[in-house]
């Protein structure tokens, strides 16, 4: 029962920012998600991940491990995601991407924060350094049917990780006042998140979803078990394990739905995922945190 209760209290700040977002869709409020999603991607997540990282109190060797590990276990769910998707006959432009890479940012950082306290938070930034530098190259490419370097090297999400990783290899801090002010961007971001996750999800016309139920299920399994096996062969310790399973296991990210609408893939399809998968966390995720406590 305590254990239980411990585990709303982690999820519980998460899903009601999220249902926020959405209730202020379905009541017609205005909520412009393009100006306050580039704003997030734009400012305040890059300004999350260069200071989780500059002020970051993990030791570099376990660091290294779970960046080795994050990037071991998005490279077994491509081939296991490549060979699902063959196996069903399913598009691969369309399937492919979503199923490999998660919502680690508006589900995965703030529960990562609120069940590990900060040192969570600094493991998960680095899975979700990981996931958005895999998702804006080979998970474009994959969506698109071709990608530039030229686009890569102009994501702030990425300049942000590689300044921040340089930081703190070379033990550099900005200082005091250019600090404050991009730790408090960074602060807008995780709120920012879930409230725009509730309304993108609200304004979604979700296709197929018998399908669509069927491919999270196996997803959330696919990605829980192949976090599971990741964490344990690198022998991580106990929150960066749980932190690399939960960030895994996370479902279909709205920005897998708008890759797929923007490069002309079967956006329906897509956004059936992002439902069922982001509905289905809502008793996947408490569960698998239970274990991971």
């Amino acid at each position: 029962m305590i254990l239980a209760f411990t585990v709303l209290e982690i999820v519980a700040p998460v899903f009601l920012l999220a249902a926020f977002g959405f209730l202020w869709v379905k009541l017609g409020v205005e909520y412009r998600v393009e100006f306050v999603t580039r704003m997030a991607m734009t400012l305040s997540v890059p300004c999350l991940i260069f200071v989780s990282l500059m002020q970051t109190e993990i030791a570099p060797a376990a660091l290294t491990a779970l960046s080795a590990a994050a990037m071991a276990g998005y490279g077994a769910l491509t081939v296991t995601t490549w060979l699902l998707t063959r196996a069903l006959r399913l598009e691969t432009r369309t399937y492919t991407a979503p199923l490999i890479f998660g919502n680690t940012g508006n589900l995965g950082l703030p529960l990562a924060l609120f069940a590990f306290g900060d040192i969570g938070l600094d493991y998960a930034v680095v899975v979700f350094a990981v996931m958005a530098i895999c998702s804006f190259t080979y998970g474009i490419w994959l969506v698109s049917g071709g990608g530039s370097i030229l686009k890569v090297l102009k994501e702030p999400l990425v300049g942000a990780t590689v300044l921040g990783g340089l930081f703190l290899w070379q033990g550099w801090q900005t200082p005091t006042f250019l600090t404050n002010t991009l730790s408090l961007c960074g602060q807008m971001a995780i709120p920012l998140m879930l409230i725009t996750l509730g309304v993108a999800v609200a304004r979604l016309t979700p296709g197929r979803l018998g399908q669509a139920a069927a491919l999270s299920l196996v997803k959330v399994c696919l990605c829980a078990g192949i976090g599971w096996a990741i964490g344990t062969w690198f022998n991580l310790d106990k929150t960066a394990f749980a932190v690399l399973v939960l960030q895994l296991a996370t479902p279909v990210a709205v920005t897998s739905y708008l890759l797929a609408e923007k490069y002309g893939a079967a956006s329906d399809a897509v956004a059936g995922l992002v439902v069922a998968s982001t509905l289905m966390s809502v008793v996947a995720l408490p569960l698998l945190l239970a274990v991971l406590l």
